[in-house]
């Protein structure tokens, strides 16, 4: 089993949980994947997942619309995650059709 893409992630920052949906190379393109992972366990596994955050247009960006969401490295959450089922495999979720 291995990741093949991550197809939406969201860091709740006040449970802490990252919702992350994924597909694996064996999924096929209408499936998909979606676990809810604890995230502090994300630095057990020696990970840092979260990407710089540059604010090239100050405080009236329109990110401001949207929260203080997380950006995470995409290419480092697939090896986390790659890793996290690896030693975890019975808590890989099912595929869904959608």
């Amino acid at each position: 089993m291995e990741i093949k893409e991550v197809v939406t992630y969201y860091l709740n920052t006040d449970s802490n949980i990252l919702e992350v949906t994924f597909r694996t190379i064996e999924d096929s393109e209408d499936s998909l994947r979606t676990d809810y992972i604890d995230y502090t366990i994300v630095n057990d596994y020696g990970y840092d997942l979260e990407s710089e955050s540059f604010d090239f247009f100050g405080a009236d960006s329109d990110d401001d619309l949207f929260g203080d969401e997380i950006e995470l490295d995409s290419e480092k959450l697939i090896s986390f995650l790659n890793e996290y089922y690896l030693v975890n495999q019975n808590s890989l979720p099912k595929p869904e059709l959608y």
